[in-house]
């Protein structure tokens, strides 16, 4: 649809008529309406109503959100078609994700190594472990005692030179090697008793939090095979299949998605009427397909900077390089096609309520 270019011109011709009328006295009643975009009489001071005029189009409340996934890769499904009613969260299409999830399965296997690891340091030696110790400690203990009093008594026999100092010196080195025993054993028992050191401690759960993490990460990585619907809403439109590949090098949307349970007109209006337009204000919006319907709303949001033109008419004389305010209008109803080209006519003075009413 291009704007109504006839609209705004029959509009400022009344507009002129009715003012002259008023200026000049006159009694009789301004002509009725005959179009949409004619002049509107009003309860104002002057008699008529004072309207910005603008080319818009129908958006969702929640804009349109194209949807697209964070890595390259192969579609296996698309799970909705357009018009079909989606919930924020709800998975609506898949990549090939095999090798990701094994990539899952070998972190959840190498957390659960390092977590038995940090538990058997937690809980240091067994009890079995312990009485195995300590039983050995006893047994060298009373290996070294017999050793000791063999010793002793070889030593009394040699110095009644009743043994050989061969033998003498035997029984000296094995009660030595005996004490030997005894002292390593009793390293052991203290080894397995004694609870785990710190650093062993702080190392193991350093290890844990490492393989924790990568763990989060794989599913991380994993979960932009999915695309999740942002909001509440309808997809709009479906620009992938199953089959079809996927890049992160240039834009490729799957779907577009949008909120259409309120619908909003983003109007372009033109730089030198940006001082009359305010949020607030009255609006009501045209297009050739609905005749002379008018659908009303009101001004939501003014933009606070300049930009280009966004809406865009058939009309060959169309100045695109025209510098242009944005201002978004909510729609009292819904029912609009989204992306729906329309006139809108902000009013800017005047008692719009008196005009909906008819």
């Amino acid at each position: 649809m291009k704007f109504c270019w006839k609209r705004y011109v029959a509009a400022l011709a009344a507009t002129v008529i009715l003012a002259a009328a008023a200026l000049a006295g006159a009694d009789a009643p301004p002509p009725p309406v005959a179009r949409p975009g004619m002049a509107l009489p009003g309860g104002g001071a002057t008699g008529t109503l004072a309207w910005v005029a603008a080319p818009g189009r129908v958006e969702p409340v929640s804009e349109e959100m194209r949807l697209g996934f964070d890595i390259a890769g192969k579609i296996t499904e698309v799970l909705v078609e357009e018009g079909d009613t989606v919930r924020r969260d709800q998975v609506v299409a898949r990549l090939w994700d095999a090798d990701l999830k094994a990539a899952v399965a070998a972190s959840q296997a190498a957390l659960a190594a390092r977590e038995a690891e940090l538990e058997k340091i937690l809980a240091g030696a067994r009890s079995m472990e312990r009485k195995e110790a300590q039983a050995a400690l006893a047994e060298a203990d009373t290996v070294m005692r017999q050793a000791r009093l063999e010793h002793e008594r070889r030593e009394k026999l040699l110095a009644g030179e009743v043994l050989a100092k061969e033998e003498a010196d035997r029984a000296e080195k094995e009660y030595l090697v005996s004490r030997q025993r005894v002292e390593a054993a009793r390293q052991r028992f203290h080894l397995v008793d004694d609870p785990s050191r710190a650093e062993d401690i702080k190392r193991a759960w350093a290890l844990a939090d490492e393989a924790r993490a990568t763990l989060d990460r794989a599913k991380a990585y994993a979960a932009k095979a999915e695309i999740r619907s942002p909001i509440d809403g309808v997809v709009l439109r479906k620009h992938r299949r199953a089959g079809e590949m996927v890049s992160v090098s240039f834009d490729t949307p799957v779907l577009t998605v949008g909120d259409i349970g309120r619908l909003r007109v983003r109007a372009d209006v033109d730089e030198k009427d940006i001082a009359k337009v305010r949020q607030g204000q009255r609006a009501y919006m045209v297009a050739d397909a609905y005749g002379e319907r008018k659908f009303w709303g009101t001004v939501f949001r003014v933009a606070k900077i300049l930009g280009r033109k966004n809406v865009r008419t058939d009309d060959p004389a169309e100045k695109n390089d025209t510098r242009i305010l944005e201002a978004v209008i909510d729609l009292d109803e819904p029912g609009l096609p989204v992306g729906l080209r329309m006139d809108v006519f902000v009013i800017v003075e005047g008692d719009a309520a008196g005009v909906e009413k008819r």
